[in-house]
């Protein structure tokens, strides 16, 4: 079924910020990306509350560059469990964060504890939940959907 709502919604998509890839241990993943591949090592990022430590690449540069966040659990026995699926989620670049949390959540939109916080790499996100609920039954049909607040020089490159 699909709904045409493009008049009435307050935020666009304006592209793929981020793809996360997880592993029991990210070495072999960081060996493959950064190693073999040769994508860049841009930094680090550790969140005892996102149970997770992550080395995070970057593919191209300025507004059109795209993470690749590899990523391992702090304890593999807690949730979220940051390796599980392999392909743990994608982020996309939100012209307006705020107003798509507001509008989505209206439209029953079932989104992940935490609300909108600053995310790895400095920018305010929040997550699609995979799976909908009794009270919020919309989701990302099975895929974790981080909605990332575009910084200005994106969304006037992208936008």
């Amino acid at each position: 079924m699909s709904e045409n709502t493009d008049d009435e919604r307050p935020f666009r998509v304006l592209g793929i910020q981020q793809v996360a890839i997880g592993a029991l241990d990210k070495d072999p993943l960081t060996s493959l990306w950064s190693g073999l591949l040769g994508v860049d090592k841009v930094g680090d990022y550790r969140a005892e509350s996102e149970n997770v430590d992550e080395d995070v690449l970057r593919i191209g540069s300025g507004p059109h560059a795209v993470e690749i966040d590899l990523m391992q659990p702090i304890d593999p026995d807690r949730a979220p469990k940051v390796h599980v699926p392999a392909l743990n989620h994608i982020g996309l670049w939100i012209d307006d964060l705020p107003a798509a949390v507001d509008w989505l959540s209206e439209r029953g939109m079932r989104f992940t504890p935490g609300g909108i916080r600053r995310g790895a790499s400095g920018h305010d996100v929040c997550f699609v939940h995979p799976r909908g609920s009794d009270d919020a039954p919309r989701s990302g049909e099975g895929v974790l959907i981080e909605l990332v607040q575009a910084p200005d020089d994106v969304v006037a490159a992208l936008g």
